[in-house]
């Protein structure tokens, strides 16, 4: 038997195939009991008619795999163009974090570079209970310098790593077992779609909070599918790195962004799924990152805020307060936050509800991956907190936008696979229309947003900025509710007009700001916060955006209010004249009716 063994690897090593060649020996002792001839026979001619045909398909595979990753590389690269531009006028998405949240989340960055101190009392300080944006931002402003650049330049560093850390996360969970299965498609196409989304393009190039809390949500779901129980094995703790690393993570999401704790169920499921479906073995495996999270975070609270810092924590959810659920009836809000996700692109969203039901009634097969299910598990976290706060601004569909991508990835990948060569050729050429359906329309609009720039609010802050620095007499400091982008943009330091713990006046009299930027028109209660101490003298205007209720920016120099004299301490004698008088049917004179 054993010449025949010989015979049969040498012939299968003539033709280069070795992987058929061991698979073949591996059965061979199932036909033991048989003939030689029995044995070898049937295999080498089965062998020389396949391989050409599967490696020619790997190779098709592999090349239209690497192609669209190319085209992503390619489209991820136009997102640094022009980094400074403006957020596109007459898109569909109406957002105001474009006049604001730039600023705003980074301002204890800002503020540490421009003026050594990060924190301004009573002024707005979100950086109390969301650190981690604007310390990364700290590290990067040390080498560049503060510039709205730099800052988004960052935020797409954090993209490319989504990017990397999804496509090694889906190649984990979707690739092929054995030589005869098929590639996958999933991990390619889904960094696809999210390169060339012009939905994603416009959020992903802004220096807000979203693009980190997506990161360090795909960075947790990574950390837990690797994950193993801390254990002592060949003289080496196995599973500590990964178990701190996480316990990094989970803190990091609510220190982000506090919605970053609708994301937990996601990474825990991940978890369980890695000991197997198992409680014990997932609890002995979830303990030590969750633990040393809770330590992490309560440590910073409980030592660094609650005493220096508690009112600034409090104000940032009192701040958020007017939305809620409960202000509207609660199907209209469950109908609005579904309804919305279609901003992410309405072809691609009805795709994923199509996903969801082909995977439940035709391959729940695909439900057995653990990653499909905390994607959902991701999704349906995050939309929770979107119909919970009622507040439905396209920014926070960012978060659920990339899962969502993902899961339309994995499920094209699934439904393309068929049981014969026909109908796997056919599912394909679905799936690829499919797919350019719709890549193509998202990558012609991304690229038109990159052909036609816009810079009115770069120029608009320039524009404020030669104003103030060439007027001696007026202090630099800068009231407005844009007044963290400005500063952004220009250095020039900024105090809120709208959001802080102190009153508005209160802060005008502490500070004395300069100059005053509003949108549009002065609201009454603005004005009355500044006219006791300053008369408002409108200097400029800059045209700025395309909604209607801002899209005009207005500099207002505060000069001192004129000093008017003290009323006096007696009321000046009232001089009332003397009532005119006449005679029955007398008519009064001129002078009379003068008088």
């Amino acid at each position: 038997m054993k010449e025949y063994q010989r015979a049969f690897v040498l012939a299968h090593r003539n033709i280069c195939f070795r992987p058929v060649a061991r698979l073949h020996l591996l059965r061979m002792p199932d036909a033991s009991n048989s003939s030689a001839a029995a044995v070898i026979v049937p295999k080498p001619a089965t062998v020389a008619v396949s391989v050409p045909r599967l490696t020619t398909a790997m190779t098709v595979s592999r090349g239209i795999s690497l192609l669209l990753l190319l085209i992503s590389a390619a489209f991820f690269a136009l997102h640094f163009v022009h980094l400074t531009a403006d957020f596109p006028n007459h898109s569909p998405w109406m957002d105001w974090s474009k006049y604001t949240d730039e600023g705003w989340y980074g301002d204890a960055a800002i503020r540490h570079y421009v003026s050594g101190h990060w924190y301004w009392k009573g002024d707005f300080n979100p950086a109390v209970a969301l650190p981690v944006w604007p310390a990364i931002e700290l590290l990067v402003f040390k080498f560049t310098g503060v510039s709205v650049a730099a800052a988004r330049a960052l935020t797409l560093g954090v993209f490319g790593f989504t990017l990397i850390t999804l496509y090694f996360l889906i190649q984990r969970h979707t690739r092929s077992h054995n030589s005869e299965s098929p590639q996958s498609f999933a991990g390619p196409i889904a960094v696809f779609f999210l390169c060339t989304s012009p939905f994603l393009f416009v959020f992903e190039r802004m220096a807000i909070l979203e693009p980190l809390l997506v990161a360090l949500t795909a960075l947790g779901l990574w950390i837990a599918s690797e994950m193993e129980p801390i254990h002592w094995h060949e003289g080496r703790v196995r599973g500590l790195g990964s178990a701190l690393l996480l316990a990094l993570v989970l803190p990091g999401l609510v220190l982000t962004k506090t919605t970053g704790i609708c994301l937990f169920p996601s990474i825990f499921y991940m978890m369980w799924a890695r000991a197997g479906y198992r409680l014990r073995p997932a609890l002995r495996l979830a303990a030590p990152p969750s633990i040393g999270g809770a330590v992490l975070w309560c440590a910073y609270f409980f030592l660094y805020v609650r005493p220096h810092y508690l009112e600034d924590y409090r104000y940032l959810f009192s701040a958020n307060a007017y939305t809620g659920i409960g202000l509207e009836p609660i199907a209209k809000v469950i109908l609005n936050t579904i309804a919305d996700g279609a901003w992410m692109g309405t072809l691609i969203y009805v795709t994923f509800f199509a996903v969801i039901a082909l995977s439940l009634f035709w391959r729940p097969r695909i439900l057995t991956n653990p990653l499909f299910p905390s994607l959902l598990l991701w999704i349906g976290g995050y939309f929770a907190f979107l119909a919970y706060h009622n507040n439905l601004q396209p920014r926070y569909y960012m978060v659920v936008a990339v899962p969502i991508t993902v899961v339309v990835a994995m499920g094209i990948d699934s439904f393309r696979q068929a049981q014969n060569r026909a109908a796997v050729m056919v599912a394909s050429i679905a799936c690829a229309a499919l797919v350019l359906a719709i890549a193509i329309p998202d990558a012609v609009r991304q690229i038109g947003y990159v052909r036609h720039p816009t810079y009115e609010f770069e120029a608009a802050a320039q524009g404020i900025k030669r104003i103030v620095l060439a007027d001696k007499t007026h202090s630099h400091l800068i009231l407005s509710i844009s007044g963290s982008d400005l500063t952004l943009m220009t250095g020039l330091p900024s105090i809120d007009d709208d959001f802080g713990t102190y009153d508005m006046d209160v802060r005008v009299k502490q500070y004395r700001p300069g100059w005053y930027a509003a949108w549009n028109d002065v609201e009454d209660d603005k004005a009355d916060a500044i006219t006791p101490m300053y008369q408002m003298k409108r200097v400029a205007a800059f045209p700025v955006y395309d909604d209607p209720d801002r899209n005009l920016l207005i500099l207002y120099r505060l000069d001192p209010a004129t000093q008017t004299p003290a009323p006096s301490r007696h009321r000046a004698r009232r001089h009332i004249p003397k009532p005119l008088l006449t005679k029955m049917g007398q008519q009064p004179s001129s002078d009379q009716l003068e008088h």
